[in-house]
């Protein structure tokens, strides 16, 4: 039975307030996303806006779209023509600055939405077809606030590997802010770098060779700037998306630790499972199951501490999907 979290223990997420269910769109409804609320909603305690609403716009209200260039686009209402640009700049660059997202370790945003719209947003040419290469204006001023981030789309979520990158984008922001919040010690920079290292080989091995030669030279920066340069190689190296040949290479490495343990019918078991893995036959909880079984057995210390074994709640499942 999943205990459920309290409120000051979920992770603080932004999201468009629509998707929580809130009846904040222009015709006056929502766009509810049930996981979101439902399942999400179980770790992350979401901070909602909606910029239409909050910049003057009313509910109901005319509907409006980005027009003119897809790098510094106008939006307009559908209608009137009513020019929204400077009134929604000037509070988006304010809004994203505000108390209430300060702490955020994500951010889930309303796909196509002139505002929230974090790409492919339709822009309107009045001498020629719409492109989609527009960026809600919120959502642009947000993404230039947070270089560092995690943000999805909530249309987004419905692909299992987008899902799960940002899930772990998340969890994996919240502990490196962790890491850094105060005072820190290169001790403990080198113990978070080695823990999260299969973590980091699924995800960019070239990232990963990169941050172990500046956790090698911290001593020659100043805290601050070692906090930031690690922070942005960390989420930079997350962004990547794990691959089945990535993994695979990663459970091999483990299974380098187990090989003095195992006898040959387990290993040819575990062999087995992950090459059924690669082969698409199962899913990566599989062979991830029956190596973290032998980990604790056996009392693999090293590879029991490995974040790549439990980078978010089993109970979001995100690694049950072939």
């Amino acid at each position: 039975m999943t205990v459920k979290k309290k409120s000051e223990d979920r992770i603080k997420v932004g999201i468009s307030t629509c998707l929580l269910g809130q009846k904040v769109r222009y015709d006056g409804g929502h766009k509810h996303q049930r996981y979101i609320t439902d399942t999400l909603g179980e770790y992350f305690q979401f901070v909602p806006v909606c910029p239409e609403l909050e910049v003057g716009m009313g509910v109901p209200r005319e509907s409006v779209r980005l027009e003119g260039l897809a790098t510094h686009p106008k939006m307009v209402g559908n209608r009137t023509g009513e020019d929204w640009t400077e009134r929604m700049n000037a509070y988006s660059e304010k809004r994203v600055g505000r108390r209430d997202l300060a702490g955020l370790r994500g951010y889930l945003l309303k796909k196509d939405s002139p505002s929230c719209g974090m790409e492919r947003v339709k822009v309107s040419n009045p001498k020629g077809m719409p492109v989609r290469k527009g960026v809600g204006l919120y959502a642009a001023a947000l993404l230039k606030h947070f270089p560092h981030l995690p943000v999805e789309e909530e249309g987004r979520l419905n692909d299992a590997n987008l899902r799960e990158n940002f899930i772990v984008r998340v969890f994996g922001y919240d502990r490196v802010l962790k890491l850094f919040k105060g005072k820190f010690s290169r001790g403990a920079v080198v113990k978070f770098h080695a823990q999260h290292k299969y973590l980091l080989l699924a995800h960019s091995p070239a990232h990963y060779k990169q941050m172990g030669q500046l956790v090698a030279a911290v001593k020659r920066y100043q805290p601050e700037n070692f906090r930031d340069k690690y922070t942005a190689d960390f989420m930079e190296a997350l962004a990547v998306q794990a691959t089945t040949r990535k993994n695979v290479n990663v459970l091999m490495h483990i299974m380098g630790y187990l090989k003095n343990s195992l006898t040959p019918e387990e290993k040819k078991d575990i062999l087995g499972v992950i090459d059924d893995y690669h082969k698409s036959l199962v899913p990566l909880v599989v062979p991830l199951t029956l190596i973290r079984h032998y980990v604790d057995k056996f009392e693999v210390e090293y590879i029991s501490d490995q974040v790549y074994l439990r980078p978010h709640p089993k109970e979001l499942m995100l690694r049950n999907h072939v």
